[in-house]
Parts: structure tokens; sequence; C-alpha cells
């Protein structure tokens, strides 16, 4: 049987989580979905094509996560034409199974930015313990991050033109913010609040 490597399997699978998250939040057609996968989650992480979109429906469809909503499909067709509708799809009952599941992960994948970003974006339905070990796991690797730009500004600051120097300086600046950011959220998360709105 044909297999998809990790990397490609871990891409499809935050696809899956994403698109399953919003369908439980109501059911949506693909341009309505490409589009909220762009507000929630930014247009950086949701630069997620038709091509890879509507293959992933179809799958997910196979597998019974999600269905097309046929009250909502005949709905936007005028009557007596020809014109098909736009097919809106909805979460099943597998579907949130597998949205849960996916959801309880986390494990590496969830520490990186794509795999960090998704399920971020659905940390309210995320278990407090799970919310916690991916946010120790993201700063464990911002922190090494962080630690390699430092080490390159220490043993390569002066073969750096001025522009790449400065490239250096805003990548490690980024971590800093980033890993205080996450130390506030941990607080947060272990003494039991949730982020200021």
């Amino acid at each position: 049987m044909y297999r998809l490597d990790t990397s490609l399997e871990r891409g499809v699978h935050m696809l899956e989580l994403a698109i399953l998250g919003l369908l439980h939040e109501s059911p949506m057609h693909g341009y309505e979905l490409r589009k909220q996968l762009a507000t929630k989650l930014g247009a950086i992480r949701a630069a997620i094509s038709y091509g890879s979109l509507y293959p992933s429906l179809r799958r997910m469809q196979a597998a019974g996560w999600i269905t097309e909503d046929s009250a909502a499909h005949s709905a936007d067709v005028p009557p007596l034409t020809s014109q098909r509708g736009r097919v809106v799809y909805k979460i099943t009952a597998e579907g949130k199974e597998r949205f849960d599941a996916l959801l309880a992960q986390a494990g590496p994948e969830t520490y990186d930015d794509p795999g960090f970003g998704i399920h971020f974006a659905f940390f309210a339905r995320t278990d407090s313990d799970t919310r916690l070990r991916i946010l120790e796991g993201r700063r464990r690797r911002i922190e090494e991050r962080r630690e390699g730009l430092r080490d390159v500004l220490a043993r390569a600051a002066e073969r750096l033109d001025a522009y790449t120097l400065e490239l250096q300086r805003h990548g490690l600046d980024a971590c800093e913010r980033e890993v205080r950011w996450l130390e506030e959220l941990i607080a947060n998360e272990r003494s039991g609040r949730t982020p200021q709105q």
C-alpha cells in the first residue's frame, strides 16, 4: 500500500485538523473554508490552494469524516436551471472523533511553525494538559532556535555583511519575543487563566 512520507503525512494531518476544526464550528463550502483558513490561521500559514484543499475534502469525505450537506447544496441552485450549487460540507460524528484525536496530539510536529499555529488556533477546544505540553515543547523549540542564532552571531558576526547581520539580529529578537510570550501563556495555563482579550 502507498504510504506518505512523514513530513507530508504531518502536513496532511494539520490540514485535516484545520478543516475539521472549521467544520466543527459550522458547515461551509470550499471557497468559504479557504477564506476561513486564511482568517483563522493567517495568510502565511493558510496559503492553501484549491489544488490541495479539494483533494483533502474528497479524501476526508471518503474516510467518512465529512459529508455534503444536501439541503444547503440544493438551496444554492436556482429552480429550473442546470446550474450546480456550491457543495457545502459538514462534519460527521466520525469527523468529530478524528478532530478530537488530532487535537489531543502533542508530539514534536505540534512544536513546529505550521503545526503549532494550527493547534493554537483551536486551543479553546484543547484540554489544559495538552495545551501545556504543546506550549512547553514550542518554547523549547524556539529556545533552541534562539541559541542557534546567538551562536551564529557570536561566531560569524564579523564575517557577515550589515544586512545579513541585521537579519540575524531580527531573527534573534523575534525568538526572544516569542519565548517571553510562551512563558506568559505557560504561566497562565498553570494558574488556570486564559489569555486576555
